[in-house]
């Protein structure tokens, strides 16, 4: 077999002519449709990496929001101890004051009657001791001067 130039030349031409025409006509918008499709592509990837990122700050966020809810709650839980607590110590020293102020006024109450009732009692010894003397004597003896000396008797008898 024998090299023929001039076919390998047409071969040449026609493979030029070929690269040529398919470069303008197909090769070129194929080239261009992928590199839009690239572009396409590189940009859902960039958002879709700032959109994690952008997840991922809202969580962290969140989880922050959440911790400080969660010790507001427990400072405001801690607070409504304290003013419970505060509250019914309050309360319980009320009652302890009160009660001793009752206890203190039952008591000057508890004189008083004492003293008025000694004071009656004197008073009725008294007048039944004038009665007796009366009898005894059969005259009238006067009033004052025995209640005196009932007193004086009975303060006599008081202090022993």
């Amino acid at each position: 077999m024998e090299f023929v130039w001039t076919s390998t030349v047409i071969t040449i031409i026609a493979f030029v002519l070929l690269y040529l025409l398919l470069n303008k006509y197909a090769f070129g918008p194929l080239f261009n449709i992928m590199e839009q499709r690239k572009r396409l592509v590189v940009g859902e990837l960039e958002q879709a990496e700032a959109n994690r990122k952008e997840s991922a700050a809202l969580l962290e966020e969140q989880r922050k929001a959440i911790e400080q809810a969660r010790k507001e709650a427990q400072e405001i839980v801690e607070n409504s101890r304290k003013i419970s607590t505060k509250s019914a110590e309050e309360l319980v020293e009320a009652a302890k004051n009160e009660a001793a102020r009752l206890k203190e006024a039952a008591q000057q109450d508890i004189v008083s009657e004492k003293n008025q009732a000694i004071a009656e009692l004197r008073k009725q010894v008294g007048e039944m001791s004038v009665k007796i003397a009366s009898k005894i004597i059969e005259k009238e003896v006067d009033a004052s001067a025995q209640e005196a000396l009932v007193d004086k008797y009975l303060k006599e008898v008081g202090s022993r």
